[in-house]
């Protein structure tokens, strides 16, 4: 998988496990500190070749990408699930598997402008992604089938509506993680 977008990182482990998975360009970021060399070459690398954003499946990586996609917003957002970004007590991307990488930015999501209004959180509720003991861990899994990266309630319906989740598409993850579920229990 060769790509034309530059992946914005959070670091330089960050840009070897990239590079074990795809041919790629990066830009690291060197966590939040954002020094104005290294935005000006995000700048320049969002207007030439567009950007996509691979941060850190943490708070600090969506700190990082919050920030980011405010000040680029045409920018692809790739989302690592954390339970694919986990070795030795550690998360990050740095950790991915070079198939959760691979799989990540063949999922990425761009922002709409205009995010439509098509989710609530009574979508969240109903499908039992809230209110419910599994919530979090369903949320997890529809965050990783959608490629919209794992959030709290808020946060989930925000990215549903913002990335251009089609109610179709939502519904078969659903789907998908009930057969998940149905599997694992037998």
């Amino acid at each position: 998988m060769v790509l034309k977008e530059v992946l914005v990182v959070e670091g330089k482990m960050d840009t070897v496990a990239v590079k074990r998975a795809v041919e790629a360009d990066t830009i690291e970021t060197g966590g939040f500190t954002l020094a104005p060399y290294t935005l000006a070459q995000i700048e320049a690398a969002y207007r030439k070749r567009g950007i996509i954003i691979l941060t850190d499946p943490d708070g600090a990586g969506e700190r990082i990408r919050k920030f980011l996609t405010e000040r680029f917003p045409n920018a692809g957002q790739a989302f690592v699930p954390k339970s694919e970004a986990l070795a030795h007590h550690d998360v990050g991307i740095e950790q991915a598997q070079p198939e959760a990488i691979r799989k990540a930015l063949s999922k990425v999501r761009f922002q709409e402008i205009k995010p439509r209004k098509e989710f609530s959180s009574r979508d969240l509720f109903l499908s039992g992604c809230s209110g419910s003991p599994e919530a979090a861990r369903k949320r997890d899994r529809l965050g990783a089938i959608l490629g919209i990266g794992y959030g709290n309630v808020k946060r989930m319906v925000m990215r549903l509506n913002h990335y251009g989740v089609t109610r179709a598409e939502f519904e078969d993850a659903l789907r998908q993680i009930e057969e998940e579920d149905r599997r694992n229990a037998t």
